[in-house]
């Protein structure tokens, strides 16, 4: 397993479990929405503000197909689900694992989706932000862990698990 690249919504603790996992198997972590705005100059929100929601995703589609990394932790924005070009890169350096949790549990967690940088429509709820990326996160995922009713400690444990570590 050269490298394990988290997805799912915001709020499902792709961040904060991809550091403690990459602690545990002694990998490194890399979060792209901090190499995205290092690149750009600007926080996410900006960066969809000043280029719209395609630009965004041009950008992000960008920056995550050249990751280019060996034994780490990857942890990318719940949107690049939408970067082809991403999406391939990920299926060929590693293992990409879905971090499932029902929209009430990404409900409560997500206090404000727009200042955390969430790509969502004009218009589109957080319900159908939702419904409209788990069918791709299913699409790309090669494990599924849900992370429903358990504590981080016990999620963490299930993901390393899964993985047969």
């Amino acid at each position: 397993m050269d490298n394990i690249i988290l997805i799912g919504m915001p709020a499902a603790g792709k961040s904060t479990i991809g550091v403690v996992i990459a602690k545990r198997l002694g990998y490194q972590f890399v979060d792209t929405d901090i190499l995205i705005q290092e690149e750009e100059g600007k926080l996410l929100k900006d960066i969809i503000a000043e280029k719209g929601i395609d630009g965004f995703l041009e950008v992000e589609d960008r920056v995550n197909a050249k990751v280019d990394t060996w034994h780490t932790v990857i942890s990318p924005g719940g949107s690049v689900v939408y970067c082809e070009n991403a999406m391939k890169h990920y299926k060929e350096i590693g293992k990409i694992v879905y971090l499932q949790a029902s929209f009430d549990t990404i409900n409560k967690r997500l206090k404000n989706a727009k200042n955390r940088g969430v790509v969502l429509k004009e218009g589109q709820s957080l319900k159908g932000l939702y419904d409209e990326r788990v069918r791709l996160f299913e699409k790309y995922a090669d494990i599924t862990v849900c992370e429903d009713g358990l504590r981080l400690e016990d999620t963490i444990q299930k993901v390393l698990e899964t993985l047969g570590q």
